[in-house]
């Protein structure tokens, strides 16, 4: 069983930048693939970036490329998601997830775990 909490949240003017960070219980976090999700009001939880579980491959949607970077510290069992340039359509409850399987997963469907959420809000 793994418990995920995210942080870093918060109210941001557009171009400024955000951390946000998922911090993990549990004895096998180094083994999980991880992954950062997005959802707006009325909208699908998406995809925003994934990481293998070593972290030596990643996956950006197109939305954030160059803006937004995932990297994780097993050793403190924490998940990071530096964002930058930050617009208005940032705006969302962005959710860390864990899969078991290890490797870079991109559907909802492969993600074991889930953490409650943290609100992000950008202001134009």
């Amino acid at each position: 069983q793994v418990q995920l909490v995210e942080s870093g949240g918060g109210l941001v003017q557009a171009g400024g930048s955000l951390r946000l960070s998922c911090t993990a219980s549990g004895r096998t976090f180094s083994s999980y693939a991880m992954g950062w999700f997005r959802q707006a009001p009325g909208k699908e939880r998406d995809l925003v970036a994934a990481i293998t579980w070593s972290g030596d491959n990643t996956y950006y949607a197109d939305s954030v490329k160059g803006r937004f970077t995932i990297s994780r510290d097993n050793a403190k069992k924490t998940l990071y998601l530096q964002m930058n340039s930050l617009k208005p359509e940032d705006t969302a409850v962005y959710y860390c997830a864990a899969a078991r399987i290890g490797r870079l997963s991109l559907e909802v469907y492969e993600y074991d775990y889930w953490g409650q959420g943290t609100q992000v809000t950008v202001s134009s």
